[in-house]
């Protein structure tokens, strides 16, 4: 039975909103599956992802494969670097808290570069609440006559 870690879309027409689950590979996009394990908002400005990290490390150690999407937000959540770390402390290479160190190391750093971001989506959106209705949408251009000819 592969086992996929893949998005399962809810949400009306053209306002997606995703649920991240475990499923059989065979399974419908939005049929039958496993475990849900967090969410996925694209919609938002950067996109909200909510992950339970600890059973996606779980279900990929088992040998759950994720879909391309579902691999760039179990990276962008640090899942996969996590794997990766303790992969090395099963080789050997550094102890169980040098991994984890190294993960807290880096899970402050894009904690930070993540708040960063929102703020500066935040600040443009403000920016563009306060400009005057006139410089908002760029006029649209009249119509010229097309004859042919």
């Amino acid at each position: 039975m592969p086992v996929k870690i893949r998005l399962q879309r809810h949400g009306s027409k053209k306002r997606p909103f995703y649920f991240i689950v475990i499923a059989d590979g065979r399974a419908p996009r939005d049929g039958k599956f496993i475990q849900k394990i967090g969410t996925y908002n694209p919609l938002t400005v950067p996109a909200t992802v909510q992950l339970d990290r600890q059973k996606a490390l779980e279900w990929l150690n088992k040998g759950a494969q994720p879909t391309d999407t579902v691999r760039r937000i179990l990276s962008f959540k640090g899942v996969l670097y996590l794997k990766h770390l303790l992969r090395g402390v099963k080789l050997g290479l550094f102890d169980d808290a040098a991994a984890m160190d190294k993960f807290q190391a880096w899970f402050s750093e894009h904690e930070a570069q993540m708040k960063k971001r929102q703020e500066e989506a935040m600040r443009a959106r403000r920016g563009r609440r306060n400009m005057p209705a006139a410089n908002r949408r760029p006029e649209r251009r009249p119509e010229t006559d097309r004859t042919e000819g």
